[in-house]
C-alpha cells in the first residue's frame, strides 16, 4: 500500500510516526516546509518531498500514480482540497481524506461528494475535539471515553484510586468477590500498556480501559471509582470553533455554562448566538476573574483557548482553586507529557485525535472505527467479521489470538456480549478488540 501524506505538521508527523510502523505500507510525505519535513527523515525511514500539495509534478513525483491513499492534513483547508481534487482527477487516488475546519466546505455533502472533490471522509478537528470532551462531560468521572456501535457500547477510562474495590486485586479475586461481568481490555501503568489476563492484579495509579453497555455506564462509575457522577456547573475558557461547539451542544441541558474569552468582538459573536451561555470577557488565569466567578463551585473547568501555554496554567490554577475536574487543550504533542507531569490529568489534542481517527483506513479487514489509547501504545479496533475469518465458530479461548490483544465485546445484532472464553464469534458479529500496537498485524490476519 502506497500513502501520501500532504503536510508534515503535528498531524502529518503522527500519521507518519503511526504508518512507518505498519509492514508493507510506502509512505510519502510531501511539505512545503524543509525543517519539517528533515524532522520526519531523521526520525523515521520515510521518503520525503519538498514541494506543493497540490502540484501534479509534486504528487507525480511522489508516486500518486500508483497511490493508494492520499491524506491532506495540512493547516489550508484549500490547499488540502486542491490536492484531493487533483489527485481524483490526474491520477485516480482510490482514497482521499482531508483534514477540514471550515465548517461550509465540512458540512457540504455536494461540494465532497464523488461526483466533486470526492473527498471520504472529510474531517474536522475542531469537531472531533468537541465531541470527545461533550462524553467526558457526559461521563465525568471518567478520564477517557470512546463511543463505538453508534453509541450502544462506551469503554470507559478510569483511574484507580487507593480506595477502590478493585485496587490491589486480581481480576479473577475482583470477579469472584462482585460476581460482576466486568473485564478490563488494557491497562495502562506509567508507561507501559498491558492486556490483561486473570492473575493481573490492578495498583492504585492504573488507569483501565473497559467496553461497557451505555446503560450500564452510570453503576459502573459508581461501583468502581469515587469521582463526580454529574455536571452541573460548567467553566469554559477559550471562545473559538471549539469551546463554541461545546457551549452550543449544552444548550438546553441542565448545566450552568460560564464561558471566558479574551477578545471582545468574539464575546459579542458567542452572545448573539448562544443565548443561554454566560459569556464574559477577560483572562481565564485571572486569579481575581476566577474567583469572582465562583470557581470553586464548578463542577468541570475545560481550557480550550488557541495558547497551550494559557491552556495549562489556568487548568492548573483552576485545580488550586478547588475544582473537582479540570480538560485542558493541548495542539503541541510535546505538551502532553508536561501537561500530565504537572497534574493534569485529562488532555484533549485535536491533532492525535485526527490521526487516529485517519488510521483505520489503513488497517486492513472490515474496520468500522478505531481509536488509539493510552498514549497511542494501543489500540481499540470495532470490525465486522468476515465468514472466513479465524474467529469464526470457536470459542475464544481456542481461536489462538496473540496475547497482547483481547476481544472486549462481540455484538449480535442489538445484543452486547462481555465475553468470556467460551463464547464463540459467528460471521456477522461486530467485535470490539484491544490490543498492544505490537500485535496489530496479527490481529488484522485474524479478520481477514
Amino acid at each position: 500500500m502506497r500513502v501520501i501524506i500532504i503536510g508534515a505538521g503535528e498531524v502529518g508527523y503522527h500519521l507518519a510516526r503511526f504508518l512507518s510502523r505498519e509492514r508493507d505500507v510506502e509512505v510519502v510525505v510531501v511539505d512545503t516546509d524543509s525543517q519539517k519535513l528533515r524532522r520526519i527523515s531523521e526520525e523515521m525511514d520515510i521518503a520525503t518531498i519538498e514541494g506543493e500539495g497540490g502540484s501534479p509534478e509534486v504528487l507525480r513525483e511522489a508516486g500518486a500514480d500508483d497511490a493508494d491513499i492520499l491524506l491532506a492534513v495540512t493547516n489550508s483547508d484549500e490547499t488540502n482540497m486542491i490536492a484531493c481534487l487533483v489527485a481524483k482527477a490526474l491520477f485516480n487516488v482510490k482514497r482521499k481524506i482531508a483534514r477540514i475546519r471550515n465548517r461550509e466546505y465540512y458540512t457540504n455533502q455536494k461540494l465532497l461528494s464523488p461526483e466533486n472533490l470526492d473527498i471520504n471522509p472529510a474531517i474536522n478537528p475542531e469537531y472531533e475535539s468537541a465531541k470527545a470532551i461533550l462524553r467526558l462531560i457526559d461521563v465525568p468521572f471518567a478520564y477517557d471515553v470512546e463511543e463505538f456501535e453508534n453509541g450502544q457500547i462506551k469503554v470507559l477510562g478510569l483511574k484507580v484510586e487507593e480506595d477502590s474495590i478493585i485496587t490491589g486485586r486480581s481480576l479473577r479475586e475482583f470477579r469472584e468477590k462482585t460476581k460482576e461481568n466486568l473485564l478490563i481490555g488494557i491497562i495502562q501503568r506509567e508507561d507501559r500498556a498491558i492486556i490483561p489476563r486473570g492473575d493481573d492484579r490492578v495498583k492504585m495509579g492504573d488507569i483501565i480501559y473497559l467496553p461497557v453497555h451505555k446503560d450500564d455506564v452510570e453503576r459502573v462509575g459508581a461501583f468502581l471509582t469515587k469521582g463526580p457522577k454529574v455536571v452541573r456547573k460548567l467553566m469554559i475558557v477559550g471562545g473559538g470553533r471549539i469551546g463554541f461547539t461545546v457551549a452550543s451542544e449544552l444548550q438546553g441541558r441542565d448545566i450552568t455554562v460560564k464561558l471566558i474569552e479574551k477578545d471582545p468582538e468574539r464575546c459579542k459573536y458567542i452572545s448573539k448566538r448562544l443565548k443561554n451561555i454566560i459569556v464574559l470577557q477577560g483572562d481565564g488565569s485571572d486569579r481575581g476573574l476566577l474567583e469572582e466567578e465562583n470557581i470553586r463551585d464548578m463542577d468541570l473547568f475545560v481550557a480550550l483557548s488557541n495558547n497551550e501555554e494559557l491552556n495549562i496554567m489556568s487548568s492548573l490554577l483552576a485545580k488550586r482553586l478547588g475544582v473537582k475536574k479540570v480538560i485542558t487543550l493541548v495542539n503541541r504533542t510535546d505538551y502532553i507529557t508536561l501537561a500530565n507531569n504537572l497534574g493534569i490529568e485529562v488532555v484533549i489534542s485535536p491533532r492525535l485525535i485526527t490521526a487516529s481517527r485517519i488510521l483505520r483506513y489503513v488497517r486492513r479487514g472490515d474496520i468500522l472505527s478505531l481509536t488509539a489509547i493510552a498514549e497511542d501504545m494501543a489500540e481499540i479496533i470495532e470490525a465486522k467479521v468476515a465468514g472466513g475469518s479465524r474467529f469464526v465458530g470457536r470459542p475464544l479461548k481456542d481461536v489462538g489470538l496473540p496475547r497482547d490483544a483481547l476481544v472486549g465485546a462481540i455484538v449480535r445484532g442489538m445484543e452486547v456480549i462481555i465475553p468470556g472464553g467460551e463464547d464463540a464469534v459467528r460471521p456477522e458479529d461486530r467485535l470490539i478488540i484491544f490490543t498492544l500496537r505490537e500485535a496489530i498485524k496479527a490481529v488484522e490476519e485474524f479478520l481477514l
